[in-house]
This record gives C-alpha cells, sequence and structure tokens, in this order.
C-alpha cells in the first residue's frame, strides 16, 4: 500500500545542498522533507572542505559555534608546490574576520549535524534509506515525486519538489532536464596516507612534470589524491600498485616516508572528474539544485560551497511563496539567473586549471618557468586575490532573517 504525504517542499538528496535546504525551509516554519537514499552519511573521499563563505552561513543560523566543536580542521594557509618551489597561494586570516579560516570536516559529520539542528523544527522531516525513483507530473506541473523507503512505497505531493540528488540526479532525468558535458581531460586517484613525522605546512598540492599529488591535511593523516589522464586507471593498474606508489613518491617526495600504507588497490578509489551544467534548471514545481544542476570538478574544493549557497539563494526567494500555497515559476527562473552568473564563472576558471593539471600527466610544466617566477613576485597581491576568490566565491549568499 503506497504512503501518501503532503509537503510544501519535498527535496531528493540529503547532501549538502538538499540538507541546508531542508533546515532553511523548516526554520521559515514550512513542512519539508529531505529524503537520502542511504542508511547513513558515511562515505569517503566526498568534499570535505567548509569554506569560510559556508561558515558564514551557519553563523547567520545560529549554528556556527556548535558545527566548530565537531571533530574538525581549521587552515588558515595553503600551499602549493611547484617545481620544487613552496608558494603561500592562500592565507584565510586576511578575510574579514571571525571567518578567517577555511574547515575540513568529513561530510558525513557535517550532514548528521544539520540533521540533528533540523530536527529541532517541527516541519523538518529526514528520511533515510529512501530513494526518490521518479516525479508526480500533472499537466506540465511537477506535483511531488514518488519512493520507495523502509516501510515501502511512498508517494509525497509537494509545492515544490527539488532535484539535490547528485551529478547523477534521478530526478534531473526525470524532468527531462540534460546537462551539457563541458569535457575534463582528467581523474583523480584518491586514498588515505598517514602524516609523515615532520610534516610540512599545509599544502594543497605538489606539481612538476613527475606528476601532481594532493594532500589535503585532515589532522592526523593527509587525504590524499594522484591527478591522472582521463580513463588513465587501467593502465595504472597493469602497472602494478609498486609502481604507483613510486609515482606518488616521486611526485611528492613528502610521502616517500608513509606510501607504502598503500597495500591494496581496495584503497584506492576512483573520482571521475565531471564537470557539467543544466541551461535550465526549472519547470513549473520543480528545480535541480548543486551538483544535480551543475556539476563541479574537485578543483578548489568549491562544490560543497557552490550547493550550499544554491541552497541559500533558493530559500531566501521561494520560502515566502511556498508560506502562501505557491512555487512561481518565475521566482525559480530567478534562483538560477542569480547562480548561474557564479556557475559560470567557476567552471570556466577550473576548465582552465585542468589544462593546467593535464600537463603534469604528460611529463610536462604547470606552466612556463617565467610564469612561475612572475607569480612568485606577485604573491602579495595575489594571494589575497585568490584567498577571496576560493574563500568566499564569485557570489556569497547570505541569510534572510539571520540570528543576531
Amino acid at each position: 500500500m503506497t504512503v501518501i504525504l503532503e509537503r510544501d517542499c519535498v527535496i531528493a538528496g540529503g547532501g549538502p545542498a538538499g540538507m541546508v535546504l531542508g533546515y532553511l525551509l523548516a526554520r521559515s516554519g514550512l513542512r519539508v522533507s529531505v529524503l537520502e537514499k542511504h542508511a547513513d552519511f558515511f562515505r569517503d573521499f566526498r568534499g570535505d572542505t567548509v569554506h569560510p563563505s559556508t561558515v558564514t552561513v551557519l553563523r547567520e543560523l545560529g549554528l556556527r559555534d556548535r558545527f566548530l566543536q565537531l571533530p574538525v580542521n581549521r587552515l588558515r594557509t595553503l600551499d602549493l608546490v611547484v617545481d620544487d618551489h613552496r608558494l603561500r597561494l592562500v592565507d584565510f586570516s586576511t578575510l574579514p574576520a571571525p571567518e578567517t579560516f577555511l574547515v575540513l570536516a568529513p561530510q558525513w559529520d557535517f550532514l548528521n549535524f544539520l540533521g540533528a539542528e533540523g530536527a529541532a523544527f517541527e516541519g523538518f522531516d529526514l528520511r533515510m534509506n529512501t530513494d526518490a525513483t521518479g516525479l508526480i507530473i500533472e499537466g506540465d506541473v511537477v506535483r511531488g515525486l514518488r519512493a520507495t523507503g523502509p516501510d515501502g512505497d511512498l508517494e509525497i505531493r509537494a509545492t515544490l519538489t527539488v532535484a539535490a540528488d547528485g551529478r547523477a540526479s534521478t530526478l534531473r532525468d526525470a524532468a527531462g532536464l540534460v546537462p551539457e558535458e563541458l569535457g575534463v581531460p582528467i581523474d583523480v586517484l584518491w586514498f588515505g596516507l598517514p602524516k609523515p613525522t615532520d610534516p610540512p605546512p599545509p599544502t594543497i598540492a605538489y606539481a612538476s612534470p613527475r606528476g601532481m599529488v594532493i594532500t589535503i591535511d585532515r589532522g592526523d593523516r593527509y587525504q590524499s589524491g594522484m591527478v591522472v589522464k582521463k580513463g588513465g586507471l587501467d593502465a595504472l593498474k597493469q602497472e602494478g600498485l609498486p609502481a604507483l606508489r613510486k609515482h606518488i613518491s616521486d611526485s611528492a617526495t613528502v610521502l616517500a616516508t608513509v606510501v607504502e600504507a598503500l597495500t591494496d588497490w581496495d584503497q584506492i578509489k576512483l573520482l571521475s572528474v565531471q564537470i557539467n551544467r543544466l541551461e535550465k534548471w526549472h519547470r513549473p514545481g520543480f528545480i535541480a539544485i548543486g551538483d544535480a544542476a551543475h556539476a563541479m570538478s574537485p578543483v578548489f574544493g568549491v562544490g560543497v560551497n557552490y550547493a550550499v549557497q544554491d541552497a541559500v539563494a533558493l530559500s531566501n526567494a521561494i520560502a515566502g511563496d511556498l508560506a502562501a500555497g505557491t512555487a512561481p515559476e518565475a521566482t525559480l527562473a530567478a534562483v538560477q539567473a542569480r547562480r548561474m552568473g557564479p556557475v559560470r564563472k567557476m567552471q570556466r576558471v577550473q576548465r582552465f586549471a585542468h589544462g593546467r593539471l593535464a600537463r603534469a600527466t604528460a611529463g610536462q610544466h604547470l606552466a612556463p618557468r617565467w610564469a612561475i617566477g612572475l607569480l612568485r613576485a606577485s604573491l602579495p597581491v595575489t594571494r589575497r586575490f585568490l584567498t577571496r576568490f576560493i574563500g568566499l566565491g564569485f557570489l556569497p549568499e547570505h541569510v534572510d532573517r539571520p540570528v543576531r
């Protein structure tokens, strides 16, 4: 027997976009269900960087201090080592206080935190192990969704249905929205490594003609990655695990003493890097946000934060309409118009960066030596720009009715 529920908004996907949007709408007094198809949030090698712009959102919601009590790691600076030259590219302490750091937080902790805080609102309904399978469409208007959960089939009818179910979005496909693939020449192999005995300052990556290795500081360990050619994993497997360890230690000599911790290919996960976006995010009664609307590359680690910014912009725009029982498509279009500019700009920069990163996979320098020299000479100015670009993005959103 199918259970039928009525909501102001139903959200498919319990990632950062869906959970933040669910919290914000419930905070506005609305009835909102968030559906997460997995039984828990525990999945490693997800976006764990919470940038200053998102910490600002948490402060505006009165959640910042409790969030920072979680097992998080705060980084105030980020270095890049290019051709064995250390460059301090980012210094978050130059941003307006109090958000003068980037937070590395396991994403499952962040999502569990949002779920626990959302439960304080009567209208917040988080349903785990519940998979959105299709849309309810009457005429041209989306009236809700169908799902399967622990107790069987479920039908949730809602004024607004939101696809926040990631880059392989089921609801986006059901709505007939097809993303434009922008093409990426690289993939990333993710793996965890212990820190060496005498670790260097926080370093985002090591790049040279020997290769490129990412080292995200997670306190007692690194969330590491190696940039490889798109589709290059099979060739690496044929070379064998010892050859991979040598590639890693040659590219980042600081890891030479810890790379032996990789003893099995099961420790290594492939992130198939993807950049795409919808030209139209919405139709009557429906909108896609986050990765469902625009898959971001891991370059600059902005995916979580752009998803959160989408959620804040949508909540600010639509909460009043939903309270009145409507979800005007003009409002949804305005949300897309507001967020599309920042998305296009960031993806344009990411695609340029991919061209540079691909050089490292081909045994080439990331940039000519004169360009690296110019970067070093201009660092005092460049650092301030990169700090704002990475920490805040192109259009940081702010919560309507912030906590005072």
